[in-house]
């Protein structure tokens, strides 16, 4: 089979080499539910990439289906990503492809740190989930596995977002917080802490009130 185009005739080599890709339990429900959220799920991967560009090990807290975790993979040297659903976590192991080496297994970091020090942490759509009266075991889990000179990236729906949200998000999400609220806690554990806006896909430094995503760029441990 040939392309009637022959610079197409690429795609051959990558099924060769990767097979056809499989999504993940989440982008899959995404994708077939409402597909631009799939976008808005991987803009938000792509701004941790871009952020994270050339650290050594990279720890991602709350994997879910990893499928987004390639985008960071592009751009870091090693990532290990965790989950504390085994659900999850054997469907990433079901398709990895060993072209993209990943280190994923199941964690509870409410139970205790990850083993070992990286260089950077990040977790997305994870502390809104996180009981209010935990998320101080849960941030200082994290903050066990970074290094003194690391940065974390933390994601999360806002609260004014929340009219806004499905039945199956409000089920889950039980500690969403404002803007300013997010950065008063976050700097409980960091000297410098960077909040961001993000509206569908377009990352910025806009009004918090409106946005319906935040993210904490954290560096200066405490």
């Amino acid at each position: 089979m040939q392309t009637k185009e022959p610079q197409y005739n690429l795609i051959f080599d990558v099924i060769e080499k990767h097979g056809i890709t499989q999504l993940g339990l989440m982008i899959n429900e995404s994708w077939n539910q409402d597909p631009k959220r799939t976008l808005f799920t991987l803009a938000r991967y792509k701004f941790v990439a871009k952020i994270l560009a050339d650290q050594n090990r990279v720890l991602e807290i709350g994997c879910a289906d990893a499928f987004g975790t390639r985008l960071v993979q592009q751009t870091v040297q090693h990532i290990t990503a965790v989950d504390f659903d085994p659900v999850f976590v054997q469907d990433v192991q079901n398709r990895l492809d060993p072209n993209w080496p990943l280190d994923c297994f199941v964690h509870d970091l409410l139970e205790c740190p990850v083993p070992g020090e990286f260089d950077a942490v990040y977790s997305l759509d994870v502390l809104e989930h996180i009981p209010p009266e935990r998320e101080a075991e849960f941030l200082k889990n994290a903050l066990a596995s970074l290094k003194e000179t690391g940065v974390m990236i933390l994601g999360m729906p806002s609260l004014e977002s929340q009219i806004y949200a499905s039945p199956q998000s409000k089920a889950g999400h039980i500690n969403c917080k404002s803007g300013n609220d997010f950065r008063v806690l976050m700097r409980q554990y960091f000297h410098q802490v960077f909040l961001f806006s993000m509206n569908d896909e377009v990352v910025h430094t806009g009004f918090y009130p409106m946005a319906h995503y935040l993210m904490a760029l954290c560096c200066g441990k405490r």
